[in-house]
């Protein structure tokens, strides 16, 4: 199986930290259960690391722009997890952490 890789370094200079777009990739291929469930993974596993919230988020809308033109009902589910895990963010995060995400995803 060929794995989706993210371009974003390439196009932004952004260094990924995680496999987050990676892992999202092959759930792609496996539909909306395993991107559900892979979202709930990293989410509960990272939620108290602001850096790695911060490139969920990224990953997240990148997906909806990978999906946007092919396949609108996952584009719809992740800008559905975009905007839940921004909203989180924004409530969740404070000072210097919510200063990076602003910077960051920016």
């Amino acid at each position: 199986m060929r794995v989706e890789t993210w371009s974003i370094k390439e196009l932004t200079g952004y260094e990924p930290m995680t496999t987050f777009y990676e892992d999202f990739s092959i759930a792609d291929k496996f539909g909306i259960e395993a991107i559900v469930d892979t979202y709930n993974n990293a989410f509960n596993s990272w939620k108290h690391d602001h850096e790695y919230i911060t490139e969920l988020v990224l990953v997240l809308n990148w997906k909806i722009w990978r999906w946007r033109e092919t396949n609108d009902m996952y584009a719809r589910l992740y800008d559905e997890l975009w905007r839940k895990l921004d909203q989180w963010c924004i409530d969740n995060l404070k000072g210097e952490e919510l200063e990076y995400y602003y910077s960051t995803t920016d």
